[in-house]
């Protein structure tokens, strides 16, 4: 149910330099925010290069900055070459420095990075501290090994400053599923602003546009962005003909950021096998995982999100490079009997690949697993979102009328 709020305004960051998770997480949020508030406004600061391709909602837009892209060694370059790399970090700190000025933001929501690419964004949260804004960090359930995440954060002292700018973390998922934090020296000043807010759960459009999503039955099967999915695309595809019995139609959806030359492979590597269909983007996967009898991925966390909203049975072969945060997610998937996993060289084999599918179709969906799905987050930060409002407009009615 709409509620009033009056020239209500968030901004949030999503740092975007490698796939589509950040975006499409925030793009979540912000949708949900607007869906529950009338007089709400979110501005999602962006580096996806297809931030555009998304549809957003009402009083839902995007900034874009220049894109970077991160590399498989964990390096970053600019997006267009002719352009150097501290150039481009510039102008990224130089326009979300700005927009946060101009758009005078009553919240900021941080995605994932703490002071952002490269600390980007951490002039823009001194700024905003001094005008009383808001400051919430948002992590996802699992970030990285304890070991890497804690080399990589001590080189940026990059706790201390969570301690000295944000006034609120979120976790987005559950506390017993997995702490993003475990194993980090962490201050107790930090961990008494955790909140674990639940899974974001995922619903499909209601408006009509179309999307890719087959009639008959299938298997899906989607890499994410794409950039670093070739390898779980190459493993269906040698299954298939591998098998001949394996027969179930499979939708694959290479993801916009796969090289063009991996996707003219795998578009002649399929061309033989009739029951297997390749795309290469849909801004609607929500419709094709609610439509999918099962689904195969490597386990970031907007498609877990989706697979649990939707109750679909799941294979999850993860990434392990650059980080072990696919891993990490999927093998405690795993263990609460959420979905199947396999790791990297057992999905290359062809035969196990093939079983893996088959077993599939006759898995039980996360449902069946006894546990709670816990897809509580949206819900949370509706709620906690909205007292934070209302309460500044009851301070500046108060205000106003003394």
């Amino acid at each position: 149910m709409l509620r009033p709020l009056k020239d209500a305004r968030i901004l949030m960051y999503s740092h975007d330099s490698f796939g589509l998770g950040h975006l499409r997480r925030c793009r979540t949020i912000a949708h949900s925010l607007v869906e529950d508030y009338r007089g709400l406004n979110v501005l999602i600061i962006s580096g996806a290069t297809i931030a555009g391709a998304f549809d957003y909602r009402t009083r839902v837009d995007f900034v874009k900055i220049p894109s970077v892209i991160k590399l498989r060694d964990g390096d970053y370059t600019s997006l267009d070459q002719h352009i150097d790399l501290q150039e481009t970090l510039k102008m990224r700190r130089s326009i979300i420095r700005h927009t946060a000025e101009t758009f005078q933001p009553d919240i900021f929501i941080v995605d994932k990075e703490p002071m952002g690419l490269r600390g980007e964004v951490e002039e823009t949260l001194s700024y905003l501290q001094r005008q009383g804004t808001r400051l919430v960090l948002g992590l996802r359930d699992v970030m990285d090994a304890p070991h890497l995440l804690e080399a990589e954060w001590r080189r940026g002292g990059v706790v201390k400053k969570i301690d000295r700018f944000f006034d609120h973390v979120w976790v987005y998922g559950p506390e017993d599923f997995h702490d993003p934090l475990k194993g980090l020296d962490v201050p107790q000043s930090v961990r008494g602003r955790m909140d674990f807010i639940g899974f974001l759960q995922r619903s499909t459009a209601q408006n009509e546009l179309q999307s890719h999503r087959p009639k008959e039955k299938y298997i899906l099967a989607t890499t994410g962005g794409g950039g670093d999915g070739a390898d779980l695309i190459d493993n269906v595809i040698n299954a298939y003909h591998h098998d001949k019995t394996l027969t179930q139609k499979v939708l694959i959806v290479l993801g916009p950021y796969m090289p063009s030359e991996q996707r003219q492979r795998f578009s002649q590597s399929a061309a033989s096998l009739p029951q297997v269909e390749i795309i290469e983007f849909d801004s609607r996967m929500e419709d094709l995982i609610a439509g999918a009898e099962a689904v195969v991925s490597m386990g970031g966390y907007n498609t877990f999100c989706e697979i649990l909203s939707f109750d679909k049975p799941a294979l999850i072969v993860p990434r392990l490079i650059p980080r072990m945060e696919q891993l990490i997610r999927a093998r405690r998937a795993s263990e609460m009997g959420f979905v199947d996993m396999l790791l990297p060289e057992e999905a290359d084999d062809p035969a196990r690949m093939a079983a893996a599918l088959k077993a599939l179709l006759g898995r039980a969906a996360p449902s069946a697993s006894g546990q709670r799905l816990e897809l509580d987050g949206l819900s949370n930060i509706s709620r906690i979102v909205g007292t934070w409002l209302e309460s500044d407009e009851m301070q500046d009615a108060s205000t106003a009328t003394g």
